[in-house]
């Protein structure tokens, strides 16, 4: 297994893959999901862009297309020295292909926030802003043995959202967000809400003040996650996610588009005092 050792550093490395070739700007927005304070030191999360794909997770056909930018994104992890990979949808998109390609931990934020939210409660309802984001978090469920759990999901609209600029300047839509997730309490006897997109985080400062049950942010338990389980040695099991008898990359690659990150990446260093973001040149502001 290649350690972030190789990458010049003696921590933790963590690519996180954003499921959309999104600009510079955009990939820093989503980066903000995650502080110093949550990793600890020595820990640098690297956000990186698919160089194609998908563009809402909004069908089967979208999905696939999404599917085929992470896994293209993910496939060089390990080479370039990093210690884990985590996928910036809860849809898990490409998530067990990039685990039977790679040998370094590989997670999913879609999974993890169901099973935090069972240990938090035991029953959760996952609020979307987009209705057929929570079609793709019912199928997780359903794949990951969790309906019994699952109290209900509760959507805003069917209304394309903005994965750019998020839910930046949208306070409606978060106080919106705030109301589904009570009356998925009051109604549906959840005792625990899960978002159901990493592009929400926004909400969860506002829903976490406002709510009386837990509030599972997707994207921060999964890095947190993949931070643990390469500091405690641990990985996926080879028998549940088998290697490919034969690799063919090439064909993955064959994915139209720039080089992967080319928009610009955003890194965080998980330090006490300071976040720093190095968009593609290093630059630490």
């Amino acid at each position: 297994m290649t350690s972030s050792s190789s990458r010049g550093g003696d921590g933790i490395a963590i690519k996180v893959i954003v499921p959309f070739p999104l600009p510079a700007d955009a990939v820093r927005r989503r980066a903000h999901q995650l502080s110093p304070e949550m990793l600890g030191e020595n820990v640098t999360v690297t956000y990186v862009p698919v160089r194609g794909g998908g563009s809402l997770a909004d069908s089967a056909y979208d999905n696939f297309l999404i599917e085929w930018g992470v896994i293209e994104a993910g496939l060089t992890a390990q080479d370039e020295g990093y210690d884990a990979v985590c996928i910036d949808t809860a849809s898990d998109s490409g998530l067990a292909v990039l685990r039977s390609r790679l040998d370094i931990p590989v997670v999913g934020p879609g999974e993890v926030a169901m099973h935090v939210a069972t240990m938090l409660g035991r029953k959760f309802s996952i609020i979307s802003t987009f209705d057929r984001w929570a079609h793709n978090c019912r199928r997780n469920a359903v794949t990951y043995g969790m309906t019994h759990a699952l109290a209900s999901t509760r959507s805003l609209s069917d209304d394309a959202p903005d994965v750019e600029r998020l839910l930046t300047d949208k306070p409606e839509v978060i106080d919106a967000l705030c109301a589904l997730a009570e009356r998925a309490v009051a109604e549906d006897g959840a005792d625990t809400v899960v978002l159901a997109s990493t592009t929400m985080h926004q909400a969860v400062p506002v829903l976490r003040e406002r709510l009386t049950v837990p509030v599972v942010d997707p994207g921060p338990w999964s890095v947190r996650l993949a931070v643990d389980m390469v500091s405690l040695g641990v990985t996926h099991s080879r028998r549940a996610f088998p290697a490919p008898g034969v690799l063919d990359d090439a064909m993955i690659r064959l994915l139209p588009g720039n080089p992967v990150g080319a928009e610009g990446s955003a890194a965080i260093s998980g330090t006490s005092q300071r976040r720093r973001y190095d968009d593609k040149t290093g630059v630490t502001d």
